[in-house]
């Protein structure tokens, strides 16, 4: 029985003609391994940055399901023209977007998730040996509403149908050669990993690592669907595959280091302290499918008996979260509403950090000494956050990088710009 493998390519690894000629030999060389390949495609370049665009210069505030029906178009292209490519090699393909072959998801624009993938067709066409390429970043629901997955959206199509397949593996194309230790950007000596567990991935995700979007890295791992993470332009490069920690060994405590700039701080000030006032806050914002990050309450005043609760979420909510926020004050008799933009979030990742005393200590004496305030902490198993003033975020990086011993001998090259994506 012949294996499937699925294929991703982001933006820009189809960003024109060349890098889409490129894609295409490289689905070709799978292909020619004696596999069945399935292909998912986000849309080219800068093409949703540009529609976005355009929709902004039109209508300030556009309906979500119209920008869903404005950024889905965008994949269609991409899937079309690397078919078109393949096709000129004489190799067999056909495209389809996800109403064609049914990629259900949740009735929810601009960030629905997959419930369901409907896999006959797919099979029939490999059954047929067509190539087939697939739009990423978008589903349809039951009633026929085009919908779009958010940032990150194609990665999470690619796992979503390797897993609905049970493919061999996903391989994940991007115009850097793997996982990383942190973003080389920011150190030039970042190592590439061979290997990480899908724990520590779904950290860095989390954290600020822009390789693959967290959902993308959730499902890999429920699914327990091999990923690879690899470049377009280096074929013999095996980048990084992603894999249950039990099957890793762990040599150091901690894998990598991550800096998410795109976080906004909230303080909801002088909350009476009593019990369900939190659950009130925070359910009004889960209704507004609003993510919180950390959060932190602060001691009850005495005299008062009120309290602060602040956490933080992503900028991109910031608005969304306010405009919440402010229509729930009075019912809760809160006090004022700080923001604080001008924030980072930096993260120590690890699997070896379980039961491994002292890399708490390490990371505070470390930002210490670059003299870095720590403004908020929050910790799980295998990752430490520290929020800190956006302006250390990279000195604090460079830091951590060096003291848990992260650096490699040669200096990292790196092509593109991270992330790969600016939105599918």
């Amino acid at each position: 029985m012949r294996k499937i493998i699925v294929q991703k390519f982001g933006g820009t690894s189809v960003a024109d003609t060349e890098k889409i000629k490129n894609a295409a030999r490289t689905v070709i060389r799978e292909k020619e391994n004696g596999n069945d390949v399935v292909v998912v495609v986000s849309a080219m370049g800068h093409t949703t940055d540009h529609l976005v665009k355009m929709a902004k210069d039109l209508n300030k505030t556009p309906s979500a399901r119209e920008m869903d029906m404005l950024l889905s178009t965008g994949e269609g292209i991409s899937i079309a023209l690397l078919a078109m490519a393949i096709q000129a090699e004489g190799y067999d393909a056909i495209s389809f977007n996800a109403p064609q072959i049914g990629i259900m998801t949740e009735k929810i624009h601009s960030k629905a998730r997959i419930i369901d993938i409907k896999t006959d067709k797919l099979r029939a066409k490999l059954k047929e040996g067509k190539i087939i390429v697939v739009a990423g970043f978008q589903g349809v629901t039951e009633d026929g509403e085009i919908t779009t997955l958010g940032r990150g959206g194609s990665d999470t199509s690619a796992v979503a149908l390797a897993a609905a397949l049970n493919a061999e593996r996903c391989d994940i194309y991007t115009d850097v050669e793997g996982v990383y230790t942190t973003d080389p950007r920011v150190v030039n000596k970042a190592s590439k990993l061979d290997e990480i567990s899908y724990e520590e991935m779904l950290e860095l995700a989390h954290a600020g690592a822009n390789v693959l979007h967290p959902r993308s890295v959730e499902t890999a791992k429920q699914f327990n669907v091999p990923l690879r993470v690899r470049s377009s332009f280096k074929l013999d490069d095996l980048g990084t595959l992603i894999l249950g920690v039990e099957k890793m060994e762990i040599y150091k405590p901690v894998a990598g280091v991550a800096a998410d700039l795109s976080q906004a701080r909230i303080v909801v000030c002088d909350i009476p302290d009593k019990p369900g006032v939190a659950a009130k806050i925070f359910s009004h914002l889960a209704k507004q499918q609003i993510s919180v990050d950390m959060i932190i309450q602060s001691y009850a005043r005495k005299i008062s008996n009120t309290n602060d609760i602040a956490f933080t979420i992503d900028a991109s909510d910031l608005d969304k979260t306010i405009k919440t926020l402010e229509g729930l004050k009075d019912e809760i008799q809160a006090g004022d509403i700080k923001i604080d933009e001008d924030i980072a979030k930096v993260s120590i990742v690890g699997a070896g950090m379980i039961d491994r005393p002292g890399i708490a200590s390490t990371m505070f004496e470390t930002l210490a000494q670059q003299g870095v305030n720590i403004r908020m902490i929050s910790t799980s198993e295998i990752k430490i956050s520290c929020l800190v003033d956006k302006e250390n975020a990279k000195k604090a990086v460079q830091a951590l990088h060096k003291v848990f011993e992260l650096e490699g001998d040669s200096i990292a090259e790196v092509k593109g710009t991270l992330p790969e994506e600016e939105g599918c």
